[in-house]
């Protein structure tokens, strides 16, 4: 029927032939252009700010700025509500907080306009030092929220006093009595950069008034409910006057996740009666939306003599830049989703805090916490083994999760519920090793290989988890109409950002009603004309919305049945999909249909599902890396990559097999090439695809992605996520890698040629 099958993209031939189908497409054509006015200053004052000379441009229709805008804070994260973020934003703000920061916006009739508007509008500002390094910035005397009243709607350790968006702490038994009592303890001090998403299509937006007056708002996001819910409150509507459309999307990877020109042209349309849209530039995307939080993770691990881990310390200070979104849940990932991984332990500590700076916001990104804590353990690991002599893998196969086991890290950090652990029905770790062991050739080329006097190779892996949605808070749901050909309208309100999660959920509603894909026709994410989702993130779609459609579905099932009963006046029907069946004869669907819909009993068949999840199933995965050095310049080459994943089910393995590529690429950029880098004054230097280097086809060497056997009953049809646990493993296995090849030890991200080959010229003189 639906499930197991590499089906094409339902909307694939569409988006490769051209038609239009983005924000920007499909805007208005008379829409105003909408452009901001950014602050050239990492923390200033607005002093004044005068838009006369602006405003009598012909062809400007409107001109905000902190005066005239909507004074009340709030938070640009689109999560569930109450936000664990904290409330630290305003539309437009008397003071700026980084470069690229939002000082006035300008809508005119044409481009030539707005920028010579931009050009007129004359802003004073006080200057005030800013804080860039991020391990200077708690208790800094430089307050980057100083008396903005900024607050949380509940205690996430917010504190603007001491520079802190959030802070958190836990610890399971005591782990300072624990590391006294191991044989071998290891303590490294680990660092990621911030990243920047690169997705292909920048943040858009649109807006207009329809014809009963209400405010539809079409943007490419990632959570367009959370989008509605937000500016209904800062723009003080009610939410049925607002009406927010997701067409498609050209990627998202967390960056959409947010609030970002929705607000600028909302409030020019409610203004000016007229249609607007705002296209971020390039530089844009970089300068002033999100990136990845840099961090700095300091370990502590210790273990017996035979390898057996007994303690576990984590400690994590981390970057939002200048407000606070995604601050907690990020910090909180890093933990939940890196130490359950080995849930042997006595004790096991975590703590971090998030702090702000006066560079770009960092927000939700791929991984979200998880590959920046997964670079720390796993890296740690290796180094435990060194310490140890012992066997890498060895070492992970004794300590890592298993089936049918549980962390106490599960139950304390939110996955379990009121003392109830969270038990893992399904983990493919110890068949995911022996693939990735096989197809690297690991006994081969452990730990490396000397290919000349100049030229070593080495290889190094990682294992890895995720989660499969936020349990007890997500929520997806689905709608299904019964057409009169026997084919099905799907209304779901997931969002499809290219992962393809409108034919992996099409397929799911075939299998359960056992008819042709074809015969589901789906519409996705507009919040007037499909029921609530939470969004597309924290990889929840497979698992949460893939649970709202097989519900809907078999609801269906119940109502086709129910129907067919009541006008043959019969008490047992069958159904396979083809044939309604009873003891007197049978008829096809579409033939149903037809009774139903022009006989003179109509009915419409319509059916619903919704689905909160208690536990959040996770994903493994194993991956090892091959990689070639130059010891005469330190030229890193990643020659092989090996992926073995478990993702439960594979709903359609080709494209669970291009989220999983797409993945590693990322994590093999941030490992080896990517890094937003700030000059002492806040500003970013690589705010372009010319400065901002991600690796390409060129750069990457073979890429094997491999899935092993898997079901997991928590999951619809046995599966889990797949679309963020492939970033999670390359910066440790590479690292890794480079280790085994020189004996050197990169703890920090990027890897640089230039640090590799001081790094040996200074072992050498050693």
């Amino acid at each position: 029927m639906g499930v197991k099958k590499s089906i094409p993209k339902i909307d694939g031939k569409g988006l490769v032939t051209g038609k239009p189908a983005y924000t920007d497409d499909l805007s208005p054509q008379n829409a105003l252009i909408v452009k901001v006015q950014r602050s050239p200053y990492a923390y200033a004052e607005i002093m004044d700010i005068d838009v006369e000379e602006a405003s009598a441009i012909e062809g400007v229709k409107c001109i905000l700025t902190y005066k005239n805008v909507p004074e009340g804070l709030f938070t640009r994260a689109a999560q569930g509500y109450p936000e664990p973020s904290p409330y630290d934003k305003k539309i437009l703000d008397k003071y700026v907080r980084y470069i690229g920061d939002e000082v006035a916006a300008v809508a005119g009739i044409d481009e030539k306009t707005v920028d010579k508007a931009l050009d007129a509008i004359k802003v004073t500002y006080r200057q005030l030092k800013p804080i860039i390094d991020f391990e200077k910035a708690k208790d800094s005397d430089i307050l980057v929220h100083d008396h903005d009243r900024s607050y949380s709607l509940f205690d996430i350790g917010h504190a603007p006093d001491r520079n802190l968006a959030s802070s958190y702490e836990m610890e399971i038994g005591s782990v300072a009595e624990t590391l006294r009592q191991c044989d071998v303890v290891h303590e490294g001090t680990y660092y990621t950069e911030a990243n920047s998403h690169c997705m292909a299509e920048p943040h858009s937006s649109s807006a207009y008034l329809d014809l009963q007056g209400r405010l539809t708002i079409m943007s490419s996001t990632q959570a367009p409910f959370h989008i509605r819910r937000i500016l209904a409150n800062i723009l003080m509507m009610p939410i049925s006057n607002i009406r927010v459309i997701k067409p498609r999307i050209g990627g998202g990877y967390g960056g959409k996740q947010a609030v970002h020109g929705e607000f600028f042209v909302a409030l020019t349309t409610l203004r000016t009666k007229l249609p607007s849209k705002m296209i971020y530039s390039r530089k844009e995307v970089f300068q002033s939306t999100y990136t990845r939080h840099a961090t700095r993770t300091e370990m502590k691990i210790g273990a017996m003599k035979d390898g057996t881990i007994k303690a576990i310390d984590m400690n994590v200070l981390s970057n939002t830049g200048a407000y606070g979104e995604h601050a907690l849940t990020v910090l909180m990932v890093i933990g939940a989703k890196s130490l359950p991984l080995y849930n042997k332990v006595e004790a096991v500590a975590f703590r971090g805090d998030v702090v702000y700076t006066n560079i770009t916001p960092a927000g939700a990104y791929r991984g979200y916490g998880a590959v920046q804590g997964n670079f720390a353990l796993e890296s740690s690991i290796d180094e435990l083994a060194d310490k140890l002599d012992i066997d890498p893998v060895e070492i992970r196969i004794k300590n890592m999760i298993k089936v049918k086991e549980t962390s106490k890290i599960f139950e304390v950090m939110g996955e379990g519920r009121e003392g109830t652990p969270m038990i893992i029905e399904s983990c493919g770790l110890d068949k995911c090793m022996a693939v990735c062991l096989e197809k690297l050739h690991w006994k081969d080329k452990y730990p490396r290989q000397v290919i000349d006097e100049n030229i070593v190779r080495g290889v190094g892996l990682a294992i890895a988890m995720q989660g499969s949605g936020i349990p007890h808070i997500d929520m997806a749901s689905c709608i299904l109409k019964l057409n009169d050909d026997g084919s099905f309208n799907m209304m779901i309100g997931a969002t499809d950002l290219g992962t393809g999660s409108d034919t992996i959920l099409a397929q799911m509603a075939a299998e359960t009603l056992r008819v042709p894909v074809e015969k589901i026709i789906v519409y996705s994410s507009d919040t007037d004309l499909t029921p609530f989702d939470s969004g597309a993130y924290a990889s929840s779609t497979t698992f949460i919305s893939g649970h709202s459609v097989r519900i809907a579905a078999e609801n269906m099932i119940g109502e086709i049945k129910r129907a067919a009963m009541r006008h043959f006046n019969t008490d047992v029907v069958d159904f396979d999909g083809t044939l309604i069946r009873w003891e007197k004869g049978n008829i096809s669907l579409p033939e149903l249909a037809q009774i139903l819909y022009y006989s003179e009993n109509q009915e419409q068949l319509v059916s619903s599902g919704s689905y909160v999840s208690n536990t959040s199933a996770p994903p493994y995965m194993v991956g090892g890396a091959e990689v070639e050095i130059d010891k005469r310049t330190g030229k890193v080459k990643l020659l092989n990559f090996v992926a073995a994943v478990d993702c439960g089910t594979t709903i359609n393995p080709n494209l669970a097999k291009i989220q999983v590529e797409g993945a590693l690429l990322q994590g093999i950029g941030m490992t080896l090439y990517e890094e937003a880098k700030y000059t002492s004054n806040g500003h970013l230097i690589n705010n372009s695809f010319l400065k901002y280097k991600v690796p390409t086809r060129m750069e990457v060497g073979k890429i094997h992605v491999e899935f092993v056997e898997s079901y997991d009953p928590t999951g619809p049809y046995g599966a889990k996520s797949v679309g963020e646990v492939g970033i999670n493993t390359p910066p440790a296995a590479i690292t890794n890698a480079i280790k085994n090849a020189l004996g050197i030890r990169i703890r920090k991200l990027p890897v640089k040629s230039e640090t590799v080959w001081a790094m040996l010229n200074e072992k050498r003189q050693d």
